[in-house]
């Protein structure tokens, strides 16, 4: 069958477009791997609208539970797979790990991924006292001293998990500091934490794990090292379009290139919302908002 719509990708931009697309009785599929946006490893978020406070998993069980109930009668729900590639042939032929589906219209949500530390020793020590999740191991460093990589948002709230059981965190940061002013000014406050402005990372090292990071002072140009057996890797993401790179315009950071009026990308037929996209600032509410967006002009396109 062709459906109306495919949506690609869940978090909040998946959910939301899924929301509104079983709202406007869209024959609609949803293909994701799983629900869990870049927010998931949060242990804390205060600034998801209309909720005062909720973790990461929450929201992401939240959302999908509500695209769930208002979708069960029309929107057919692929989990567990992602998509390797999308074909203009008219309608769009989607393929996955696992089948293939047809559609009229595509809204692509895929979000992003993690970007890993491209140093000297990163790649070996990765798992072995480098990570990219201080909410999934960070109690392992308990009492240790241990340091953060990463000056925006995500650094420092990684930064302020870890403070409430290890010996000390040092975050780095390539530039000034990036964060809201109020979550700096909140972890600074704690006695145990260091930050340091304009520190290039070198190299990691260690033996069988992690023992020490090196990092360069831009201003100096001095290399200075830091005992640690803990490195908490935050310095951004790469957006999930692979599959659709043949197909559409990207920037040169490779997100989709959509109208902010609408989320509409370079070809007809295809929108895009969320982290995936080349919007100035990606945060959930924005993402969902934006998804909201596409599928406003997405529903009036399908019935001209």
């Amino acid at each position: 069958m062709t459906y109306d719509l495919a949506i690609i990708g869940g978090g909040p931009a998946g959910a939301a477009g899924a929301v509104y697309a079983a709202r406007k009785r869209l024959k609609t599929i949803v293909i994701t791997k799983d629900w869990l946006g870049q927010s998931n490893v949060s242990e804390k978020i205060e600034n998801w609208v209309g909720t005062i406070a909720i973790s990461g998993f929450e929201l992401s069980k939240s959302l999908e539970n509500h695209a769930k109930a208002y979708g069960k009668d029309v929107i057919d729900f692929k989990e567990g797979e992602y998509v390797t590639k999308v074909t203009n042939k008219g309608t769009f032929a989607i393929t996955t790990d696992k089948g293939s589906y047809e559609a009229r219209a595509i809204l692509v949500t895929a979000g992003s991924r993690r970007r890993k530390l491209d140093v000297p020793g990163a790649d070996i020590f990765e798992h072995k006292g480098l990570t990219y999740c201080a909410t999934c191991d960070g109690p392992l460093y308990d009492g240790q001293d241990v340091v953060v990589v990463g000056g925006g948002n995500a650094g420092f709230e990684s930064a302020s998990q870890l403070l409430a059981y290890c010996k000390s965190v040092t975050l780095l940061s390539r530039s000034e500091y990036k964060a809201d002013p109020g979550t700096i000014e909140a972890v600074m406050k704690n006695p145990k934490f260091k930050g340091v402005e304009f520190a290039i990372p070198k190299e990691v090292k260690g033996d069988k794990f992690v023992n020490s990071f090196i990092y360069t002072d831009s201003k100096s140009g001095n290399d200075i090292e830091l005992n640690s057996t803990g490195i908490f890797v935050e310095i951004g993401s790469v957006p999930n379009t692979d599959f659709v790179k043949d197909e559409i315009n990207l920037d040169k950071y490779n997100h989709i290139i959509t109208d902010a009026k609408n989320q509409r990308a370079s070809i007809e037929g295809i929108w895009a919302a969320g982290d995936c996209t080349d919007g100035l600032y990606h945060q959930n509410n924005i993402a969902a908002g934006d998804a909201v967006k596409a599928i406003e002009d997405i529903y009036i396109w399908l019935q001209k």
